[in-house]
């Protein structure tokens, strides 16, 4: 191999590297459009939230993302938590949903199947969710329709817990 197929070769990873940047790019932006018109349409709430997560789950890969509201009771957050632990997964990363008045309207939590703490890069994105997660929350506190919030808690157990038992064989 000479120095000229060298650059070459690296030439040609850095362009598949953009390309793969441009495609991440491209989902990201079209996912936060498609969560901003389901939050215009006033969507329920467990679509918008459920959307969020896994966009980001998605986008960081090898996570599980949970928004916890406050009103849901602490027994269920608890056994979230519990879940997530009996899956083998890890607490990757928390972070508090608040408006800009700094009324608390929940969490995102997110867990991993390594023990491992988030890129820079991973954390601009937790923070775009969590942007978007406080100004869907905030357009439904405002109206405060609770059939936005009533199948929130029962998404969140699914995403951990199997609809059936494993089978031993």
């Amino acid at each position: 191999m000479n120095k000229s197929d060298f650059g070459a070769s690296r030439g040609s990873q850095q362009n598949g590297a953009r390309r793969q940047y441009s495609d991440s790019t491209q989902y990201l932006l079209r996912a936060e459009q498609q969560i901003l018109q389901l939050i215009s349409a006033r969507a329920p709430m467990a679509k918008i939230l459920d959307g969020i997560c896994y966009a980001l789950d998605r986008q960081i890969g090898n996570i599980i993302s949970v928004v916890s509201l406050p009103d849901e009771d602490s027994l269920g957050a608890a056994e979230i938590v519990q879940n997530a632990a009996l899956f083998g997964l890890y607490a990757f990363f928390s972070a508090g949903i608040a408006a800009d008045s700094g009324q608390q309207f929940g969490t995102l939590d997110m867990y991993c199947c390594l023990p491992r703490r988030p890129s820079p890069w991973e954390l601009q994105l937790v923070g775009r969710a969590v942007c978007l997660a406080a100004i869907a929350l905030g357009c439904h506190t405002e109206t405060r329709d609770p059939d936005h919030y009533r199948d929130h808690g029962d998404r969140l157990m699914r995403r951990f817990v199997p609809d059936q038992p494993a089978q031993m064989n």
